[in-house]
């Protein structure tokens, strides 16, 4: 049985401005169409009682045209909740593989996400080094910048 990575989901309190953000920051790509669903069929999936939501696949970068996506969906009823802090359990952040972690760190905050941590290297016996960095999407939802130099 063959089992393939799909995409991430990140649930949004604003899906346009939101994938805005990840176009212009890490270039991903829109992959149409537009999702605006809704009905028993998702009640169902979900476990939501009167599930809506509408929002948009991209493409990540680095992986071509058949590649693994963000969907970035934002539901007609949402539940507020503070950012969660790196060591919370559950899904933690997603990572971006950049060239330049500082120029990739001006470029999201430029977009209105924000540096969450220092960048910081670290050299790892029989991989090489890494420079990262946590940040912060417009939301708050946390992500990794890294850059690797090879051993």
């Amino acid at each position: 049985m063959e089992v393939r990575f799909a995409h991430t989901n990140i649930v949004s309190t604003n899906w346009k401005s939101l994938t805005d953000f990840y176009v212009r920051t890490f270039n991903c790509k829109v992959v149409p169409p537009i999702r605006r669903q809704s009905g028993e069929w998702l009640e169902k999936g979900t476990g939501l009682k009167n599930a809506k939501l509408e929002g948009a696949h991209l493409l990540l970068p680095g992986y071509g045209d058949q590649g693994p996506t963000l969907e970035i969906y934002e539901y007609e009823h949402m539940e507020s909740q503070r950012p969660v802090p790196p060591n919370k359990r559950g899904f933690g952040h997603i990572a971006f593989e950049v060239e330049n972690v500082e120029a990739i760190l001006g470029i999201l905050e430029k977009n209105g996400g924000t540096a969450s941590g220092e960048i910081t290297k670290r050299k790892v016996d029989g991989v090489g080094e890494i420079t990262f960095v946590y940040a912060r999407d417009p939301e708050g939802n946390l992500i990794e910048l890294q850059s690797w130099n090879a051993k």
